[in-house]
């Protein structure tokens, strides 16, 4: 048993310490908002967060995580009223919508580390994140919104 913290609860998970937390969320814990995309850590779907980090849960074995807090997109935030959340709802960023959940979550440690980006400190962060329909300039413009809502406290985190 290995014992993980996810969104500030405890799961007892009876699985191989190199089975990929990616799994563990979506098929033991019933997290489904992560997403499997490559499998390879190469397009940014399955981000979550290990202890402050983006991780890419499709290849971070959960062996690493235990003792450590993982946050997914369902517990970014409470109310669903994360900056970025809300942001991504007032621009309507989504268009297929499978990629979303792990670019808010690589831009939530963006905008934790960086109160106010650049464009180019956004395309830096993001670079890493694949959106098939291209969603880019919306996420960007998400993301400098989110940092503004931070800013002036309309934000929850």
């Amino acid at each position: 048993m290995i014992a993980l913290n996810i969104n500030k609860k405890t799961y007892n998970i009876d699985a191989d310490p190199e089975t990929p937390l990616l799994w563990v969320l979506r098929d033991h814990v019933g997290l489904v908002g992560t997403k499997f995309g490559c499998g390879v850590a190469q397009c940014g779907a399955c981000v979550v967060h290990l202890n402050g980090e983006a991780v890419r849960s499709c290849v971070t074995k959960i062996s690493r995580a235990e003792g450590k807090k993982v946050v997914t997109i369902e517990g970014l935030s409470e109310k669903n009223d994360h900056p970025l959340q809300k942001a991504w709802l007032e621009l309507d960023v989504s268009q297929c919508g499978y990629c979303q959940a792990g670019q808010i979550m690589s831009a939530a440690v963006l905008l934790k580390e960086n109160k106010n980006p650049t464009d180019q400190d956004i395309n830096d962060a993001m670079a890493g994140n694949i959106c098939r329909c291209g969603t880019y300039l919306r996420i960007r413009e998400a993301i400098h919104l989110a940092s503004e809502l931070q800013r002036k406290g309309n934000g929850n985190s």
